[in-house]
């Protein structure tokens, strides 16, 4: 959550809770809500402006392609971006015959302070039923809570998605930014990240934080296909007596 962003005009006030649809084509979804509050595709560049300012990280996943707006009476106030996990084949490796395009990653979400304390659940809801008529074929989503906010993923609690342990990933912190692992070996793909991270390693503190591992079933013949264990939701204070939670 943060600071307040900018208003996009393009979409009028709406009646009752529902559907929304586009102007020129009134077969075409573009959201899900009411004039109160709801959630509309907006422009990749829209959606990357708001992540890069106000998420956490600072940074998009190059991997998403949907990319919706988060509106409280008319006030565009947030964006989520969902699109394949950073490794594309690995949805079969959750849910067992899943193809690319058959499943989905929350990459990112951002909220303002000023949407209500329950927006995230909102906004996530109302994008899951975007999602279900907009794209059929998707049968599960699944997103990670990073440590390093100290949340635990309690906004996928709050919207029923179920925990499936986690992973552990190696973080450095250099000059104020967080650099992923991968940028160390990642030589071509890195860019100019990456490079400055390589030239400058003996400077960078190396931390591992855990990725809370949450997945929500669109389809229930895929949570009958379900390769990972369900787990009881993490909680702070509920830890093992090695400090851990259960681990993928």
């Amino acid at each position: 959550m943060g600071n307040m962003v900018g208003e996009h005009p393009r979409l009028s006030a709406v009646g009752t809770r529902g559907y929304l649809y586009d102007h020129q084509d009134n077969r075409k979804v573009i959201g899900f809500g009411d004039a109160e509050f709801r959630v509309a595709t907006i422009p990749r560049a829209m959606a990357a402006d708001i992540i890069v300012r106000h998420h956490y990280s600072g940074r998009i996943v190059q991997n998403s392609y949907i990319h919706l707006g988060v509106y409280l009476r008319g006030k565009l106030l947030g964006a989520l971006q969902f699109g394949y996990a950073m490794n594309p084949a690995s949805g079969k490796s959750v849910v067992a015959g899943t193809g690319n395009r058959e499943y989905l990653e929350l990459n990112r979400m951002w909220l303002s302070d000023d949407v209500p304390r329950n927006g995230e659940s909102m906004a996530i809801s109302y994008a899951t039923k975007y999602i279900k008529a907009a794209y059929p074929d998707v049968q599960w989503i699944q997103s990670f809570a990073d440590e390093r906010c100290g949340c635990w993923g309690v906004v996928y609690q709050a919207c029923n998605f179920v925990y499936c342990g986690f992973h552990l990933t190696t973080f450095y912190h250099l000059d104020g930014e967080w650099y992923h692992d991968l940028l160390v070996t990642a030589h071509k793909k890195g860019g100019g990240r990456g490079a400055f991270l390589r030239a400058n390693l003996h400077r960078a503190e190396k931390h591992r934080f855990r990725q809370f591992r949450y997945v929500l079933f669109l389809r229930q013949a895929a949570r009958k296909r379900l390769l990972k264990k369900v787990l009881p939701y993490p909680k702070p204070g509920l830890e093992d007596a090695g400090g851990r939670t259960a681990a993928l």
